[in-house]
C-alpha cells in the first residue's frame, strides 16, 4: 500500500475543484494525505478533511505560501517527501509550475497529465495532443505526478473526517516575490467546471460579433463561454477563454463548437466532452468527425435561430 501526498489547489476561500480529481486518482495508488499551504488558511484545511478519501491534512500556515509561489511551495514538498511514496498535483497552471521542481529536487521523471492508473508505478498518459495514448511505467523510487482532472471523477466534498497537523518548511526561498494579480471576474461558470460551454471560432470575425453571437445563447443555457487560439490570437476575446492544447482542457456534459474548424490543437482540449455538437458551413470540417450533432449551416443565421427556440 503506497502512502501519497496530494498538493490542494485554493484560493484562500475554497478548494478548488481539480484538486477533487487528484483525490480520486491518489486513492487508487493508496492513502491519500493532503498538503495545504497558504497563510491562515485553516478553513481551507478543515474543508479539506471533509472531502472523502482523505485520510491526514498536512497544514502549512506561512506567510512564503500565500500566493503558492512554486519557489516556495516545491522545497516544502520535497522536505515533506521522506514519507511518501508519490506526490499528485492537479495538471493546471500552478500544479504545473510546482510539480517539475518537486520532481527535480527528489531527481527523479515527472509522469505528466495523467489519465488513468494501471499499477502502482503505471499509467496512461496522451501524447501527440491526444491522438495516441501512452503507457507509461516509472523505475523512479518516488512518483512526481501531474493528473488531467477531466478524466477522473471528483471525490465527494463531504463525508471524510481526517486529522490536521501542523507542519513547517523552509519558508520563503528568497527567489520569487508576489507583486499582484489582476483577476478577471467572470459572471458566468469557470471553463474547468462549467456543465455546458458554448465555444467560438475564427469565422466570428470580430469581437463584436463573437459577443453579439455567443453571448446570447450562453446566456440562454446558463454555459461558460470558450473560444478556439485562433478566435484567441485575433483579439476577439481574453486569452483565458482558450479551450485545447495551449488552452484550458474541458470535458462539461455539452460542448458547442460555433464556427470552429477543429484543429488538433483544439481537439485536444474538448474531445472527452459527454455530448459535442458542431455548428459550421463546412461539412469538410474535422470538427464533425468528433461531433455528436453536427448541423451544416452559416453559423450567422443557425445560432440566432435556436436562441429564438429555446
Amino acid at each position: 500500500m503506497m502512502k501519497t501526498l496530494i498538493w490542494v489547489e485554493h484560493d484562500n476561500t475554497s478548494v478548488k475543484d481539480a484538486t477533487l480529481s487528484v483525490i480520486t486518482a491518489a486513492a487508487k495508488l493508496g492513502e491519500v494525505t493532503a498538503l495545504v499551504a497558504g497563510s491562515d488558511c485553516a478553513a481551507i484545511a478543515e474543508e479539506t478533511a471533509k472531502i472523502a478519501g482523505v485520510s491526514k491534512v498536512l497544514k502549512a500556515d506561512d506567510a512564503a505560501y500565500a500566493n503558492a509561489l512554486a519557489e516556495n511551495i516545491a522545497p516544502l514538498i520535497a522536505d515533506l517527501m521522506g514519507s511518501y511514496d508519490a506526490f499528485l498535483a492537479p495538471a493546471t497552471t500552478t500544479g504545473k509550475n510546482i510539480s517539475p521542481r518537486v520532481a527535480a529536487l527528489l531527481d527523479v521523471m515527472q509522469i505528466s497529465d495523467i489519465l488513468s492508473v494501471e499499477g502502482p508505478k503505471t499509467f496512461t498518459r496522451p501524447v501527440y495532443a491526444g491522438n495516441a495514448i501512452a503507457t507509461v511505467e516509472s523505475t523512479d523510487a518516488k512518483l512526481v505526478i501531474t493528473v488531467r482532472g477531466t478524466a477522473f471523477d471528483k471525490a465527494e466534498a463531504t463525508g471524510g473526517s481526517a486529522s490536521v497537523e501542523d507542519v513547517s518548511g523552509p519558508g520563503d526561498a528568497g527567489l520569487a516575490s508576489f507583486v499582484g494579480a489582476e483577476i478577471a471576474t467572470l459572471e458566468r461558470p469557470e471553463l474547468t467546471s462549467a456543465k455546458i460551454i458554448v465555444s467560438g471560432g475564427r469565422a466570428l470575425r470580430d469581437a463584436e460579433t463573437f459577443e453579439s453571437v455567443i453571448t446570447p445563447l450562453a446566456d440562454k443555457l446558463g454555459a461558460g463561454i470558450g473560444a478556439s487560439r485562433a478566435a484567441v490570437d485575433a483579439g476577439y476575446v481574453p486569452n483565458d477563454y482558450q479551450v485545447g492544447q495551449t488552452g484550458k482542457i474541458v470535458a462539461p456534459e455539452v460542448y458547442i463548437a460555433i464556427g470552429i474548424s477543429g484543429a488538433i490543437q483544439h481537439l485536444a482540449g474538448m474531445k472527452d466532452s459527454k455530448t459535442i455538437i458542431a455548428i459550421n458551413k463546412d461539412e469538410e470540417a474535422p470538427i464533425f468527425q468528433v461531433a455528436d450533432i453536427g448541423l451544416v449551416s452559416d453559423l450567422f443565421t443557425a445560432v440566432p435561430e435556436l436562441c429564438e427556440k429555446l
